[in-house]
């Protein structure tokens, strides 16, 4: 279950060589936040998060390699695989214009051109395909939309409120 008061910057997938480096996949349009002495929140379900100091980072193809204070060999860096690296989301940089974290959309009722409701934000979820809007319909189902200009209007951040112009039937899907 996800953390509604953090926000997931980079994931952790496998120990890289034997000195405790551990290859991370980057999940922030901000990743000058990975850096060395910064500190991170560690999550995995039905584990204790824990907090991480970076000792160092450097690139390694479309990831970075990490190392964290105090994890040191193979066995500690295994320890970490998989798991989410997370930021309080009080502490995120402040979004420029045109962008916004999942977080602030958390809520945000969703209507089409005409005002009429379509349901509530849930959330942004990335995936290989791209970010898709997560939306709450009224029926309580869930519904995936592509976050993009085709389908979003505009979002108001004071009136909290996305506009969206959706194909017909995507929200039947």
């Amino acid at each position: 279950m996800t953390n509604p008061d953090l926000l997931v910057v980079g994931r952790l997938h496998r120990v890289h060589g034997l000195k405790g480096e551990i290859s991370a996949e980057v999940l922030t349009a901000f990743p000058e936040r990975l850096h060395p002495g910064a500190t991170l929140l560690w999550q995995r379900e039905l584990e204790e998060p824990r907090r991480l100091t970076v000792t160092a980072v450097r690139a390694h193809g479309e990831r970075v390699l990490m190392r964290f204070e105090g994890i040191e060999g193979v066995d500690a860096a295994r320890a970490l695989c998989p798991g989410d690296l997370c930021v309080p989301a009080r502490d995120a940089v402040p979004a420029p214009e045109g962008f916004f974290y999942s977080h602030e959309l958390r809520g945000f009722a969703c209507v089409d051109r005409a005002g009429r409701p379509l349901g509530t934000a849930a959330g942004v979820e990335e995936t290989p395909a791209g970010p898709l809007l997560s939306l709450t319909l009224p029926s309580g189902k869930e519904a995936l939309v592509p976050f993009v200009a085709e389908f979003v209007v505009s979002i108001d951040r004071e009136g909290a409120s996305i506009v969206l112009e959706l194909p017909d039937g995507l929200l039947d899907l």
